[in-house]
């Protein structure tokens, strides 16, 4: 069920500007049409064959995120539809999404994944390889990098999280500047980087202190998910 209670009082207590996931994985329909219903557009699914089949359901003006890892042989399923695809996490599945939107002429929203919580369980780009992934985006004509995505590690130190948000706040700024300095006709090949997806249910009133533009909300909204 949808608390809708509580994504009001979210709504009203965080800055303009800044756009709301509702994660819904695992989450059945009706407790997503519940929320449509009341104006959220935005949702969030971590699994490929759950997304289709929800997309196929719900409304078609609704934005789907993909927040989980996706696989590069899955790629072609979301394709078509997808709003934003969250957790592009290598140059090889970034190619995969080009190649997939070329085939339906379409260009797909992408944000790049990167490192930076002190856990093996996640992934990510680390800084070489954002810079490498980020000069080379312009050969890839159905991909948009509109952003960084990351994941705090789990933990109560809200220290750690906050240093770690930080920098991926940073390396947002640092790419945009070296984008500035390296492209300086008139139309630059590589669009500005400007969505820093990061924080969740746990930690989001930190996230949006160090800069986020996207928050990824789920326990909070629909109440602790669902087992498969």
């Amino acid at each position: 069920m949808f608390n809708i209670e509580k994504y009001n009082s979210l709504k009203k207590s965080i800055p303009s500007g800044i756009t709301i996931i509702a994660v819904s994985k695992t989450k059945p329909f009706e407790d997503l049409q519940e929320a449509y219903e009341i104006g959220v557009r935005d949702f969030g699914e971590n699994y490929v064959q759950e997304l289709v089949e929800k997309h196929e359901k719900l409304p078609k003006d609704i934005h789907w995120h993909f927040i989980g890892h996706l696989q590069s042989n899955k790629v072609k399923y979301i394709a078509p539809f997808v709003h934003l695809i969250h957790g592009v996490d290598s140059e090889k599945l970034l190619i995969e999404i080009n190649k997939q939107g070329k085939k339906i002429n379409r260009k797909i929203n992408c944000l790049l994944q990167i490192y930076i919580a002190k856990e093996e369980t996640k992934f990510g780009m680390d800084e070489q390889e954002l810079q490498h992934v980020i000069s080379t985006s312009p050969e890839l004509e159905f991909v948009n990098i509109c952003g960084l995505m990351g994941m705090a590690s789990f933990t109560d130190n809200e220290q750690i999280i906050k240093s770690e948000f930080a920098y991926l706040k940073s390396l947002l700024q640092t790419t945009n500047n070296k984008q500035q300095t390296i492209n300086n006709e008139p139309q630059t090949p590589n669009p500005k980087l400007q969505t820093l997806s990061m924080g969740m249910s746990a930690d989001f009133k930190i996230a949006i202190e160090c800069g986020s533009t996207m928050i990824r909300i789920g326990s909070m909204l629909f109440g602790e998910r669902n087992k498969t």
